[in-house]
């Protein structure tokens, strides 16, 4: 059974449900899913689990997130993007390019951030933007998040023009809005502000260099197979044959490092246990002077696959 990443280069329009629809019927499976949902309007990555890998899923979804992006000064809509109706709008004409990159530092390191109203985030068992299109007015409650990189590298302006563009790199912890930060870096300026092009160039080590589009994969699937998604994804652990067997029945073995120091592998991030032939054994977590395994796979589920061609498939 074919099982591993696949790095979707996701297009613009399309949900994040949508591509897991189209990415069954190209592999031929219904055990499918996604590591975080990316807004209809943003493109790039997308990094969809197959079969076993599903698994993996989880440990991917907290990572880091890098953006390009290009922010709007001037105008403010109803979603903090460009799909919305304009709600308010205010001369940028005049904003300095050291005014914009004062603003965008402020809204650098540490942050409370208050998620958009129509974002996907529940509200007493309902999605937020659905309480919005019923007429709701939602407040949802600021969150941490941590803006790694939120770099300037063009501002565009038009003459006669009264909004102002600016394209960015936002590199952020999972949980972070990039409308919100549009819409923040705005307010903070007086003008207002949206989002008007968002595309997801890294998911934690998964980037877009290994990203095809759904037309390339339904002419050739290439899966990045489970061994080499989790040398990348986590801290790997090489097992002796004995110690290999030992975790294959769910037993215990020695610890990789001391628990609670800096390198211990814990059950929210966990290690990568590799047998000597390179197969992905399990996922470890220490706990003590012991390592427990977290997940256990089967035989042949954690090892080299190659790319599977897939003439067949229909436009999604």
């Amino acid at each position: 059974m074919l099982s591993g990443l696949v790095i979707v280069d996701k297009p613009q329009g399309w949900t994040s449900h949508d591509v897991v629809g189209r990415m069954r019927r190209i592999a031929g499976t219904r055990k499918v899913g996604h590591a975080g949902t990316l807004d209809p309007m943003a493109t790039g990555v997308l990094v969809v689990g197959i079969n076993k890998a599903t698994r993996l899923l989880t440990y991917i979804v907290g990572t880091s997130k890098t953006y390009t992006a290009t922010i709007r000064l001037g105008e403010s809509t109803v979603t903090d993007d460009a799909e919305g109706d304009i709600v308010s709008s205010a001369s940028a004409a005049d904003l300095t390019d050291d005014a914009i990159r004062t603003g965008v530092t402020a809204l650098t390191g540490e942050i409370q951030q208050v998620p958009s109203s129509v974002s996907a985030i529940k509200v007493n068992g309902e999605r937020a933007y659905a309480r919005v299109r019923s007429g709701e007015d939602v407040k949802l409650a600021a969150r941490p998040v941590t803006i790694h990189r939120f770099e300037v590298h063009g501002i565009k302006r038009e003459q006669g023009s009264e909004v102002v563009d600016v394209d960015v790199t936002v590199e952020c912890s999972s949980g972070t809005y990039i409308r919100a930060l549009a819409r923040d870096l705005g307010d903070s300026l007086g003008v207002g502000g949206h989002l008007t092009a968002l595309r997801r160039t890294h998911v934690g080590p998964y980037s877009l260099d290994q990203a095809r589009t759904l037309e390339q994969l339904a002419e050739e699937l290439q899966v990045l197979e489970m061994s080499k998604a989790a040398r990348a994804l986590m801290p790997n652990r090489e097992l002796s044959a004995e110690e290999t067997t030992e975790i294959s029945f769910g037993r215990r073995i020695a610890a990789g490092a001391p628990a609670g120091s800096a390198d211990a592998a814990t059950a929210e991030r966990p290690a990568a246990a590799f047998a000597p032939d390179g197969s992905l054994v399990a996922l470890l977590a220490d706990t003590g002077s012991f390592a427990k395994p977290v997940l256990v796979f089967a035989p042949g589920t954690g090892g080299p696959a190659t790319g599977v061609s897939n003439t067949g498939g229909q436009a999604g």
